[in-house]
């Protein structure tokens, strides 16, 4: 490892090089650990440029913008707090984000009928259709990646990734609520 030069690493040949460097500086390192979550998160980010340079930007907006947009399309209209938290950002980033998607006509934001201080955000008729027609673009993207595995693959990776996303009873760990 030590003979591999730096210009011949790329992003996802990274993880490699990266464990095997850190457990060289870090004598008690758990290996394994650093390379499932570095490797995890090196997958994910990889799918989302994809996701967001293949499809999202050319539809006018961010990766963030097209998962605001898909929360309120598929659970409907819903107060800024619920939907950040659906989303999984924070509540200014959505009302920020809300408001840029609202100047271009694809969320609308208007008040609770029960408590005007209530901000509840929907998908506007353009934004309805706008998000459908790049979601289709978007699920073929998905049917690539996914389709890279096995069937059988597939059910166990969606098996483990709901074990970690659902198995944090440990108070230690923060999430989005």
């Amino acid at each position: 490892m030590e003979s591999e030069r730096i210009e011949d690493l790329d992003f996802a040949g990274f993880v490699e090089h990266a464990v095997a460097r850190a457990a060289t500086e870090i004598p008690d390192l758990d290996a394994e650990a650093l390379h499932t979550i570095l490797l995890l998160n090196r997958v994910s980010n990889i799918i989302v440029y994809d996701l967001e340079s293949a499809v999202h930007r050319p539809a006018g907006w961010s990766f963030a913008g097209f998962r605001l947009m898909f929360v309120l399309w598929l659970a409907g209209s819903m107060p800024l707090g619920k939907l950040s938290q659906l989303t999984g950002s924070s509540r200014a980033a959505t009302s920020a984000l809300a408001k840029t998607l609202g100047a271009d006509g694809l969320v609308e934001r208007t008040s609770d009928p029960q408590d005007r201080r209530t901000v509840v955000l929907s998908l506007t008729p353009d934004g309805r259709r706008r998000l459908v027609a790049a979601y289709l673009e978007h699920h073929e993207r998905e049917k690539a990646w996914a389709h890279r595995l096995q069937e059988r693959e597939r059910r166990t990776l969606i098996r483990l990734l709901n074990k970690l996303i659902t198995g944090g009873d440990d108070s230690d760990f923060r999430a989005r609520d």
